[in-house]
């Protein structure tokens, strides 16, 4: 017989079209709040309050980035500013969402993700940081940067360009360098870096193509290309082009198997394929 546990995370996980994300937090929500009482405080104001996922969404990450000089209101105003200004960050969060969902088996439902993974968090702050930078407010946007890094770990400079379905899971200790850029449907795990490979400037940081992995403390370094589908194996250090969808691993990394499905980040398979 199957368990009360099985049979919620079952129906939480349940995928459900782009324009059903936000009624599906909102039952999720009021679920939870029934059954855990001691958070109903809690999700009253982080998701039942507000009228749409946008308004939860700038509004719990501005509580969880003030400090004691600006406040909650003033990084809530500048981050509706940004979703307004930008109608593609909201259709980039949904996809993040959705990517979530449908890559990380400790995922129990669309509000999880919202409320409680830093790696979202992350990258959803991060949006609202490139938006800024590139509309000329790079002060603001660095202030931003480094409330993100200190509050989840996670350290993206507001130069990076990162496209939309992507999951940082777990996300601590992710460094992700100015040119760096990220095509959609990318995965990665937590201590990778995007990084440089010493003190020179101009455009030095890797490229990423679409439905790349990463595995847990990888370090790609260098303004170098990792090919749509690829797969790189965890700890590896990554210093030359890695070729589409193959899959690369060791100290310097070398490719060690031809991946078979398209997208590894969709797969979020930690082993390697077919060996060379």
């Amino acid at each position: 017989m199957e368990s009360d546990t099985e049979g919620m995370s079952s129906a939480m996980t349940k995928h459900v079209p782009d324009h059903d994300v936000w009624p599906t937090i909102v039952q999720e929500a009021e679920r939870d709040a029934a059954a855990e009482p001691t958070l109903g405080g809690f999700l009253f104001e982080s998701v039942l309050r507000h009228s749409s996922l946008m308004e939860a969404l700038g509004t719990l990450l501005a509580h969880k980035l003030a400090n004691p000089v600006v406040s909650s209101v003033t990084l809530r105003d500048l981050a509706f500013t940004a979703f307004e200004r930008d109608p593609l960050i909201e259709e980039s969060v949904i996809a993040d969402l959705q990517a979530t969902i449908t890559r990380d088996p400790a995922t129990l439902g669309y509000s999880h993700p919202l409320l409680y993974f830093k790696g979202f968090h992350s990258v959803q702050a991060f949006r609202i940081a490139h938006h800024y930078w590139v509309t000329g407010r790079k002060t603001l946007a660095l202030f931003m940067q480094s409330r993100i890094s200190e509050v989840f770990a996670v350290d993206i400079h507001p130069g990076a360009r990162i496209g939309r379905g992507i999951m940082f899971d777990h996300a601590t200790s992710v460094v992700i360098g100015e040119t760096a850029v990220i095509e959609d449907d990318f995965s990665m795990l937590h201590e990778v870096t995007l990084g440089g490979t010493g003190k020179a400037g101009g455009d030095r940081h890797p490229k990423i193509g679409r439905g790349v992995m990463i595995g847990a403390g990888a370090k790609v370094l260098g303004n170098i290309r990792v090919g749509e589908g690829a797969k790189i194996g965890a700890g590896s250090v990554v210093l030359s082009d890695v070729p589409p969808r193959t899959t690369v691993a060791g100290v310097p990394a070398k490719i060690v198997s031809h991946n078979h499905e398209p997208f590894p980040a969709l797969e979020m398979d930690q082993r390697f394929g077919q060996a060379v």
